[in-house]
C-alpha cells in the first residue's frame, strides 16, 4: 500500500483500491486530496497491471460530502480562491484513462461527491446513501463538471431539478433516475462492489478498454460516427497479437 495523507492506494490482484480518506471530515475533498488523487490516476493510467479500479469511501458516514469549504471557500472573493481547484486537472485525467472505474458510495454524496463518482463507469451505493449538488445554496455552481455530466446521466429536467432547488435525494430515488446502477444494503456494498471489480479484471483488458471507448466516445458522436468508431476498435482488436 502506498502512503498518503488523505487517500488510501492498494493495488490487489489487477484492481486498484482507491480509498477517499479523510472520515474526521467526511473525506471532503480538499487541496491535499486533489493533488494526491491527481498522481493517483496518473499511477493507474500508466500502471499496466492495472485492469479496474474501485474508488469509495473511508468511514461510516460519507462517500465525499463535497469540497472543503475551509481551503476553497475562505479566502476573498469565493471566485479566486476557487482558483486552486483547477490547478490540476483532475476530472479530465478521470476521464482520459481507459480502464473501467467502479464507485462505491454510502452515506453523504455531495458536490464533489458526486462529480468524482459520473466521472466512473459503473456506479453502486448502499441504501443509506444521500445526494446532492448544493453549490446553488453557496452562491456558486459545480466546479467540477457537475453541470455537464449529470444532464448527460439523469436528463436535463431531473438536473435542474436537483441543482436549482439544492434538493438531496435518497439512493432508490437515485437509482430510478439512473444515477446509480444499484443499491445494495450497507453491509453488502464494498464486497459487491469488489466481486464486480474482479469480474471484469478477468476479461481481456483490451477488450475491457475498447468497449469502454465505445460508449464513452461514442455517446457524443452522431449515431453513424459512432458506428465507424466502434468498427474501428473491433478490428484493433482483431489485428492485435
Amino acid at each position: 500500500m502506498t502512503a498518503f495523507r488523505t487517500i488510501l492506494y492498494e493495488k490487489l490482484d489487477n484492481v486498484a483500491h482507491v480509498t477517499l480518506n479523510r472520515p474526521q471530515a467526511l473525506n471532503a475533498y480538499n487541496i491535499q486530496m486533489r493533488d494526491e488523487l491527481f498522481e493517483i490516476l496518473g499511477a493507474v493510467r500508466d500502471d499496466p497491471d492495472i485492469r479496474v479500479v474501485l474508488l469509495k469511501g473511508a468511514g461510516e458516514k460519507a462517500f465525499c460530502a463535497g469540497a472543503d469549504l475551509s481551503e476553497f471557500l475562505s479566502a476573498p472573493p469565493p471566485v479566486l480562491a476557487r482558483v486552486a481547484r483547477f490547478e490540476r486537472d483532475v476530472w479530465g485525467r478521470f476521464l482520459s484513462i481507459s480502464k473501467p472505474f467502479i464507485a462505491a458510495m454510502h452515506g453523504y454524496v455531495l458536490g464533489s461527491g458526486i462529480e468524482m463518482s459520473l466521472c466512473c463507469d459503473i456506479r453502486l451505493c448502499s441504501d443509506d446513501a444521500r445526494f446532492g449538488l448544493p453549490e446553488v445554496n453557496l452562491g456558486i455552481i459545480p466546479a467540477a463538471g457537475g453541470s455537464q455530466t449529470l444532464p448527460r446521466v439523469v436528463g436535463r429536467a431531473h438536473a435542474l431539478d436537483i441543482l436549482l432547488t439544492n434538493r438531496w435525494i435518497g439512493a432508490d430515488e437515485a437509482r430510478r433516475l439512473k444515477l446509480v446502477n444499484r443499491v445494495l444494503p450497507r453491509n453488502d456494498l464494498f464486497s459487491e462492489a469488489e466481486s464486480l471489480a474482479y469480474r471484469i479484471k478477468n476479461f481481456d483488458p483490451r477488450v475491457a478498454s475498447c468497449a469502454k471507448q465505445a460508449i464513452s466516445r461514442g455517446l457524443d458522436l452522431p449515431l453513424i460516427e459512432g458506428l465507424q468508431l466502434e468498427r474501428r476498435l473491433g478490428q484493433l482488436l482483431i489485428k492485435a497479437p
